[in-house]
């Protein structure tokens, strides 16, 4: 690293322990406290897309590995799944800046669902997700580490209710089925987007909005990434029901925290779907 570097990766990392330490690294120790993401002896690939959010993760399992109370290891782990070359050298000089030391892996994920005309960013997402596990196993991890967000996990609900017709949450840890002893695990689960984008502007740091060759040339002529979307409208409707009720997102977060299965429908678990009729006659009666 230059001179220059290492004094910016060094205030950059004073940020985070000084000035946002309540807002993201205290929450990210939270949930890796709630949620029991990390264990005596893990190996972490930690997932860089380029954006905001991973990068910010990775300088975060930094910082908990200096007050660590169990002992594990992190690998700083980048796909390029087929980025344009301005957006591939983004990350590496942003990673340089930042004094992360990352492993990068090339797919050819972009050709192979190009041509994909049905659900595209579904197949590209099970892609990336597959080849982060596999790399990651390869390297002797045992677990993988996404930057998702508060946001993330507010907005996702909605959409589900929504779109989806279904209630469902974005988890904070997850067994992989497809890859034995492996998790998935989202130690910023309790980190507001808004303190993220803090931090980056206190920082001066620019970072790659859009992870998609099909949408990458508008996220580099639009910084703040306000194509319209499914998730942008979430984000616009969330925002207008704040207006008059201030603690709708942390309603929005608890009630998947909060489900009464007696008053219910149907539900499944495991696959199978369970329909409130099957138990309703043996039920005490009663309102």
């Amino acid at each position: 690293m230059e001179k220059t570097e290492i004094n910016q990766a060094a205030e950059i990392e004073k940020s985070i322990r000084k000035k946002f330490h309540k807002e993201l690294f205290s929450p990210f120790a939270k949930a890796v406290r709630d949620y029991e993401l990390i264990r005596e002896g893990d190996r972490i690939a930690v997932c860089i897309s380029g954006g905001k959010d991973s990068m910010l993760m990775a300088k975060l399992f930094q910082e908990l590995q200096k007050h660590r109370k169990v002992s594990f290891e992190v690998e700083f782990l980048v796909m390029d799944p087929g980025y344009l070359l301005a957006n591939r050298t983004m990350i590496e000089n942003n990673a340089a800046r930042m004094n992360l030391s990352v492993t990068v892996f090339e797919t050819d994920i972009f050709d192979a669902v190009y041509e994909i005309e049905k659900s595209p960013c579904y197949l590209c997402a099970r892609m990336r997700r597959g080849h982060l596990y596999h790399q990651a196993k390869e390297l002797g991890c045992n677990k993988i580490a996404l930057g998702h967000h508060y946001d993330d996990v507010i907005e996702t609900i909605l959409m589900g209710m929504l779109y989806g017709g279904q209630i469902q949450t974005m988890m904070p840890k997850l067994h992989s089925t497809n890859f034995p002893g492996m998790e998935l695990i989202r130690p910023m689960y309790y980190i507001r987007e808004a303190d993220i984008k803090r931090w980056r502007d206190y920082n001066g740091l620019q970072f790659l909005q859009c992870a998609c060759r099909f949408t990458e040339h508008c996220a580099m002529a639009d910084p703040e990434g306000r194509s319209e979307s499914k998730r942008l409208e979430i984000k616009n409707m969330i925002a207008e029901m704040k207006k008059t009720n201030p603690f709708v997102e942390g309603n929005i977060f608890k009630s998947v925290e909060n489900v009464n299965l007696s008053t219910v429908i149907a539900y499944k678990k495991e696959g199978i779907k369970h329909h409130f009729l099957e138990s309703y006659d043996n039920e005490p009666e009663g309102c």
